[in-house]
């Protein structure tokens, strides 16, 4: 139950708002949530104030609150009371410190604050850029809103005195200076993040995401650098978008963020990041990433800039792996009730290949139930449609699922049937996944585990997109 407004314009151009208490109920057809007055107070401009006022008391008295009218004159002295102040204070406005505070102390620890006043020094810049670039990344974290939403609301909430003469303008300003020093400045930060923690950099964890734009066009500025162009993003959209590259070491921590077009696919990201990676003084640094990264020209990048590299491999779609590596007779050896993993050695000489065939006794049955139950699903389409024409509107739009084609196939006759082999086939991969590396000294157990780490920059990307940093949408 909620207080909404309304407005209806007049034909003389006015307009007129209305307070109605309402609530939400579901619609029985469209299952979709549609408001439901209760109860009309009339115009606002003819609102008894006082009416609103003695329902709020009786709503708070039952709830065992206490409602306090600003333009009540006992509203200054209770307030005062209540927080313990002299009954002559006025209190004017509050504003948040402790956040900003703790924000402001990591800000300086982590070498941010000195990096910025040096950088802004020597392009003899104004000072605000740091406080401006500070004050947009304290509202990330605390409450998150656009540039004008944290010049416009989010500042006049919180205790900053350095931004109170901040202009919107000189926000934009402050993030064209980012991005012209964005690389000295995540150097910075992670030189001084790796020494703050004692990280130890020997596996970095890579992957890549989309941030979709609230727009209908991209980018097409010639001479310039476009990065918002229409490609397919993450959520299975096409959109205007930008692709976002993230590498993390074993505990989560940043070491370097990247922004590509929105049209590039996963494995032209490599070159960049082998050349901006070379000159980190990571060590013995091992590059763990998904199968979208695993091409022949990638792992010989890869091997240039970090040494070492951990990927996965397409099962489904390599005949080497098909023929070679899931079908090695041997042994699985046990780590765990859900890993299990054997060697597999393809090749010799400069040709050798080493690969980590895994398997997830758990994840295996999960697949199969899954499995049989869409098998049963589509004998029982099947069943009711005498006519299997593949042309029929049916049939299409089972050839067209990407959960029912997998399974089934057209015979000579234009008749849609379920194909038994490709079900035996799909059966081969449950619960299974392989890995291939350039590191003979890895174990078994340390590659698996590796690979299974990947998931902790899936938690960095939830993070940013949904739940704590919401940088989409844009």
């Amino acid at each position: 139950m909620y207080l909404r407004t309304t407005k209806r314009k007049n034909k003389d151009g006015s307009v007129v708002e209305y307070y109605q208490l309402a609530h939400n109920e579901r619609h029985p057809v469209t299952r979709k949530p549609v408001a439901k007055v209760i109860h009309s107070f009339g115009r606002t401009d003819q609102l008894d104030r006082e009416q609103l006022v003695r329902l709020c008391r009786s709503i708070a008295r039952v709830c065992g609150l206490t409602v306090l009218d600003p333009a009540d004159s006992e509203h200054d002295s209770a307030m005062s009371q209540a927080c313990g102040l002299p009954p002559d204070l006025k209190l004017v406005r509050t504003t948040g410190y402790g956040c900003v505070l703790a924000i402001e102390a990591i800000w300086k620890r982590v070498g941010l604050k000195r990096t910025l006043d040096d950088i802004i020094r020597k392009d003899k810049r104004s000072v605000v850029y740091e406080r401006a670039l500070f004050a947009m990344v304290a509202n990330r974290l605390c409450e998150p809103e656009s540039k004008l939403g944290v010049w416009d609301r989010w500042l006049e909430k919180v205790h900053i005195p350095e931004c109170n003469q901040l202009r919107l303008k000189q926000m934009y300003r402050a993030m064209d200076l980012l991005y012209e020093h964005s690389e000295k400045i995540e150097n910075t930060v992670f030189n001084h993040t790796a020494n703050l923690f004692n990280l130890t950099v020997d596996v970095v964890f890579y992957d890549t995401t989309t941030a979709s734009f609230s727009i209908d066009y991209e980018d097409d500025v010639p001479g310039e650098e476009n990065l918002r162009k229409f490609g397919h993003s993450k959520e299975g959209t096409w959109t205007p978008q930008v692709v976002v590259a993230l590498a993390v070491t074993r505990e989560g921590i940043p070491v370097r963020s990247w922004v590509f077009p929105g049209n590039t696919s996963d494995f032209q990201t490599i070159e960049t990041v082998r050349k901006d990676l070379r000159g980190w003084n990571l060590g013995r640094a091992m590059f763990v990433a998904d199968s979208g990264m695993n091409s022949f020209e990638n792992r010989q990048e890869l091997a240039r800039a970090c040494g070492k590299y951990l990927l996965a491999c397409r099962m489904a779609s390599v005949s080497e792996i098909k023929q070679k590596v899931l079908s090695k007779r041997g042994r699985y050896t046990v780590f765990r009730d859900n890993l299990q993993a054997k060697e597999v050695i393809v090749g010799d000489g400069v040709r050798r290949k080493r690969y980590i065939l895994c398997f997830n006794p758990r994840e295996a049955e999960r697949q199969q139930k899954h499995r049989e139950a869409v098998v049963e699903t589509l004998e029982e389409e099947l069943a009711s449609h005498p006519d299997r024409k593949a042309t029929a509107q049916w049939a299409i739009d089972l050839l067209a699922s990407r959960r029912f084609k997998r399974y089934l196939s057209i015979t000579k006759g234009d008749k849609v049937r379920i194909d038994r082999a490709k079900i035996r086939n799909a059966a081969k991969f449950d619960g299974k996944w392989v890995l291939e590396t350039n590191d003979d000294t890895i174990s078994l157990e340390d590659a698996a585990c590796g690979y299974k780490g990947l998931m902790v920059i899936e938690r960095c990307f939830r993070s940013m997109k949904r739940t704590q940093i919401k940088m989409m949408p844009m």
